[in-house]
């Protein structure tokens, strides 16, 4: 099966994807030459780490009836030792004080099903070529 996202244009650094009736919309920072008008595409990637697990908490929690309005995921980027690139990313699942023990080993492993970290994890092949429209 395929699946098709179209990648075009904004004009200065803006680059935009169209997928399945949405628009995602990234800039470069100034810094980088573009606007800051909206994230750049990294930062949009390491955003689809945390909202996937998240996802995954919040259905969890749902499912069970347990509050979901004092629980967040904090998210940590460590650079490698060679102080280019990530080498370590953690998701800290911040509970409130009346969470059911039961359930903290559990939201853990729930979180581990992200759909975005099993690709990372095991990645896709990647083939880039040019096409005459």
């Amino acid at each position: 099966m395929k699946s098709e996202m179209i990648v075009t244009f904004g004009g200065g650094k803006r680059v935009n994807a169209d997928f399945k009736g949405f628009t995602i919309h990234t800039d470069q920072s100034e810094h980088a030459g573009g606007e800051g008008s909206a994230p750049e595409p990294f930062s949009l990637f390491l955003a689809s780490i945390g909202t996937c697990a998240g996802i995954y908490v919040l259905s969890f929690c749902q499912s069970r009836g347990i509050p979901t309005e004092e629980i967040r995921i904090v998210q940590s980027h460590f650079a490698k030792e060679s102080g280019k690139g990530i080498g370590k990313i953690e998701l800290a699942i911040e509970l409130p004080p009346d969470f059911p023990e039961k359930y903290k080993e559990a939201v853990i492993s729930t979180a581990n099903l992200c759909a975005v970290k099993k690709h990372i994890m095991e990645p896709p092949e990647f083939i880039l070529k040019t096409v005459t429209r």
